[in-house]
């Protein structure tokens, strides 16, 4: 006893910190042990102590138990936390030692834990039983935020990725302060101060509110950027080259940089200094570099910042010289870089054509012609004075083929359908071009989300091939429409179904519906119907195939539809005392007088059935395509006192030929490419072999004879339609676009006295067909004026459109984007009254919703400037909404 009570007495000079109280088996040692075991346990967030090292010699004891308290709810058991101390029963330790202290550290690493404390509870010769006392961090309950706004907090819970019931660490609070400081850093916000917080929560225990609170004072600005040394490269060419470190100190500068950023933001000025360096190796100074710089504080608010530069001397190319090019000719690839000897030495230039997205030497010649292993190293071989000799060293690699194509993400369509819009197929040797056109292919389908299409391109060196992986993400297609408007004839309502994945060799096989109809072929049915009760109907349904057969992308179109429109009785004129117009119509009648004047004596039926067969073109690309059509129209008409046939059937038989060619690189927010058509439709001349005399039938008034003189219509009718996209920041998603369109149109006729009525023109207004739209004539949209008031039954029209477009929303769930526009057009009843210089023109700006299952919904606001018949209230201010097309 007397050695074991010197023993104690000594290690009590080492003593920190006694962790807990122990029953008295062996006590003296217990408490010797423990005081021990002290040095070696910490119980503060800064980290274990430091390993001590006694003067005593240390103690052997095997570990008979280990336990585990003071840690409520974990979500380990206990033998797991155990284990994170790296002991276990039946372990020799040496007391004092350092066993224990790296068992402390051990549970440190988790970061779980903000009390780490291990005792000894009991000794028994060379036995000892260990405790280990643990207490978790808090979890998180709720966190909120205070000083920022709704965008801004979406953005920093995004990159803090803090979730509600997760624990709380000291190196989590720190780095979400460096991560917010940051953040605010890149928005200018210099001096932006974050305090973190952590609130007791009283309804659940061991819980916190984390409370983030910012005050991002004032941004900084760039008072002034005063560069030193620029003698051949002007400040406003250099300045222009920092794109987001400007000033607004002078006049000059505050025009040339208005609506340009002019925060101070470090890793922005970082880039500029970069910019700086491009611009002049750019323009020949290969030697240029910056001396020093400096940032120091204006004022509160401002910082300006010196630069000193070492210009150097402008180099010019004195020679290119190719080396490893077998595959082409060193003409053709300097044609493609279209650098040569004697131009200034752009390095910037030199880079861009052999790298990156406008590698155009890669992208002309090579990738497109399977060498994915190309490189193109530039070489500086001589420098002489102000000259350089560049080198240009090749290395071409083997041809690759392409050994699996994988499709993923599909859960809409059959594969072989998916896989017949690809380019790039298995054997084959791989293409830029081919990849590219595949993904238009794939996004001009409708049936997965355009903007997430990546492809993986996995090449493999040692085999001479490469794999290819398309990731899709479907999208829901169809569409359902159901739109109403009012009328003087009371609601008018429409109800359209398009299903744009039908599979019409499964119609008779229910096992393969999905839904209501069979799915998979990429085959669309549309059916549709509107009315306004008894005075106006309509019903169609349409097929199309673009893929009929199978094997080749030629496709197949048939529709038909069928219309009634009824009058009203002559009391209806006679007691609003109208007088019958071109307009069906006619403004000031009441919906009380017209329900009640409905006259079924007076009608016009529409039949008609159309098939349409089209192939794709391999010259002079196959962007091109031939469309040809046959189509037959039956009007009958009783009694119609609104039209220059009252009574009797006409009938419309024609064909039409179509070249079309379409590059647009996604069918719902276009940001490049090109749409034209140019169309001629035409009927059987009649009257040139029929051996009518048409003009003793009277003119084009109403009359007995009219009924027999278009009894079989005839006309010519040519159209080209043409639109353009541009992407104004292609190197963004969310580009804004610039549109133009150009539209023109002409009705012609073999016999000047038997002019059709029919497939004339109704211009005005926002493009959408219906009932007060007319019969037998195509709709031509002119927003800032009334629907037809620019022109009704026209055998000429003219538009012309410059719209620009930006994407607010580009999701599957939805696309979303707005739009501002000038827009020009006019009609003519009469070709030979045609003048391309007398316009209507309108401006304004709208928006417009693209739903999966609702297809596109816009509204528009435009101002006509012009006057339509010397009358003003046709144009001025007008609202247009647009539903289930484009206008």
């Amino acid at each position: 006893m007397l050695k074991r009570g010197l023993f104690a007495l000594l290690l009590s000079s080492f003593i920190f910190k006694i962790d807990a109280q122990v029953q008295q088996t062996d006590s003296v040692a217990l408490k010797a042990v423990n005081e021990a075991i002290a040095n070696s346990t910490s119980s503060v967030d800064n980290g274990p102590l430091p390993v001590i090292t006694y003067t005593l010699t240390p103690k052997k004891y095997k570990i008979a138990e280990i336990t585990v308290s003071g840690i409520k709810n974990s979500m380990y058991e206990d033998f797991v936390l155990i284990g994170f101390s790296g002991l276990s029963v039946g372990d020799d330790i040496e007391i004092p030692g350092t066993e224990i202290t790296n068992a402390v550290r051990r549970f440190w690493k988790q970061g779980l834990f903000s009390e780490i404390k291990i005792t000894a509870t009991k000794i028994v010769g060379e036995k000892i039983w260990l405790n280990i006392e643990l207490k978790g961090r808090p979890r998180i309950s709720d966190i909120s935020y205070e000083g920022v706004k709704k965008g801004e907090r979406e953005d920093i819970e995004s990159k803090l990725g803090m979730v509600k019931g997760n624990q709380i660490t000291p190196n989590m609070i720190d780095g979400a302060k460096k991560i917010i400081k940051r953040y605010f850093d890149d928005k200018g916000f210099n001096n932006a101060v974050i305090t973190i917080t952590q609130e007791e929560d009283l309804s659940k225990e061991d819980h916190i509110i984390l409370k983030i609170a910012v005050d991002k004072k004032e941004k900084i600005k760039v008072y002034d950027v005063v560069l030193d040394g620029n003698v051949e490269v002007s400040d406003e060419t250099l300045e222009k080259a920092m794109k987001k470190t400007r000033h607004k100190h002078t006049m000059s500068a505050k025009v040339r940089n208005f609506l340009r950023s002019t925060n101070y933001v470090p890793e922005s000025y970082e880039a500029d200094k970069a910019n700086l360096i491009a611009k002049y190796n750019e323009l020949g100074y290969r030697d240029a570099r910056i001396l020093w710089d400096t940032v120091y504080k204006y004022n509160d608010k401002k910082v300006q910042i010196d630069i000193k530069l070492d210009e150097g001397q402008q180099y010019f190319l004195r020679s290119i010289n190719w080396v490893g090019n077998t595959e082409f000719s060193t003409d053709q690839l300097n044609a493609v870089l279209n650098m040569r000897a004697g131009d200034v030495y752009n390095q910037k230039k030199l880079s861009s054509r052999l790298t990156g997205d406008e590698d155009a030497v890669g992208n002309y010649y090579y990738y497109n012609n399977g060498y994915i292993f190309y490189q193109a190293d530039p070489v500086e071989i001589n420098i002489d004075k102000d000259s350089v000799d560049l080198e240009i060293r090749i290395f071409e690699g083997p041809k690759a083929t392409i050994r699996k194509v994988m499709i993923s993400g599909n859960d809409r369509l059959y594969e072989d359908i998916v896989r017949r819009e690809l380019r790039t197929k298995p054997g084959a040797l791989f293409s830029r071009e081919d990849l590219m056109r595949s993904l238009r292919e794939v996004a001009q389908m409708g049936h997965f989300d355009p903007e997430k299409i990546q492809p993986d391109v996995q090449p493999d060196r040692e085999s001479g091939t490469v794999d290819i992986a398309y990731p899709l993400v479907s999208k829901a297609n169809d569409q359902v429409e159901f739109s109403a408007g009012w009328g003087q004839t009371g609601i008018l309502g429409r109800l359209s179904l398009k299903f744009t994945n039908f599979s019409l060799k499964n119609l008779l096989n229910p096992g393969s519906y999905k839904g209501i109809i069979p799915q998979g072929e990429g085959q669309t049915l549309q059916l549709s119907g509107q009315t306004n009760g008894k005075y106006y109907q309509s019903y169609s349904v349409s097929f199309t195939d673009p893929w009929f057969g199978g094997k080749r992308p030629n496709f197949l179109s048939v529709g038909a539809y069928y219309s009634i429109q009824t009058g009203v009785n002559s009391n209806f004129f006679n007691t609003s005392n109208l007088t019958n117009s071109n307009y069906m119509y006619n403004q000031g009648a009441s919906e009380s007088m017209l329900n009640n004047s409905l006259d079924p004596d007076k009608s016009i039926k529409t039949f008609g059935v159309s098939v349409g067969y089209g192939k794709r073109l391999n010259w002079p690309d196959d962007y091109f395509q031939l469309e040809g059509g046959l189509s037959y129209q039956l009007y009958s008409m009783k009694n119609w006192d609104y039209f220059l046939v009252r009574n009797g059937q006409s009938h419309n038989i024609s064909a039409s030929v179509t070249l079309s060619r379409n590059s647009i690189d996604n069918p719902i927010y276009t940001r490049r490419g090109t749409q034209f058509s140019l169309s001629v439709q035409a009927t059987p001349p009649y009257s040139l072999w029929n051996g009518v005399d048409y003009a003793s039938m009277g003119s084009d008034v109403a009359g007995v004879d009219a009924g027999e003189k278009y009894r079989w219509v005839e006309y010519h009718k040519w159209k080209f339609k043409s639109k353009t996209f541009t992407s104004l920041m292609p190197s963004i998603q969310k580009t804004p676009v610039l549109m133009t369109r150009a539209e023109y149109g002409l009705v012609g006729y073999y016999n000047k006295h038997k002019k059709s009525p029919f497939e004339t023109f109704y211009m005005g207004g926002d493009g959408m067909s219906g009932a007060s739209s007319g019969y037998a004539t195509e709709i031509v949209g002119l927003r800032g004026y009334e629907n037809g008031s620019i022109g009704y039954y026209a055998s000429a029209y003219t538009r012309l459109a410059l719209e620009l477009r930006y994407p607010l929303i580009l999701e599957p769930s939805s696309t979303i984007y707005i739009l501002s526009f000038v827009e020009a057009g006019n009609a003519w009843s009469d070709i030979k009254d045609l003048n391309p210089f007398d316009l209507k023109r309108s401006a304004g700006f709208g928006a417009r919703i693209m739903l999966p299952m609702i297809g596109l919904i816009g509204i528009d606001w435009a101002y006509g400037f012009d006057k339509v018949n010397n009358q003003r209230q046709y144009g001025g201010s007008q609202f247009h909404f647009i539903i289930g097309q484009e206008f």
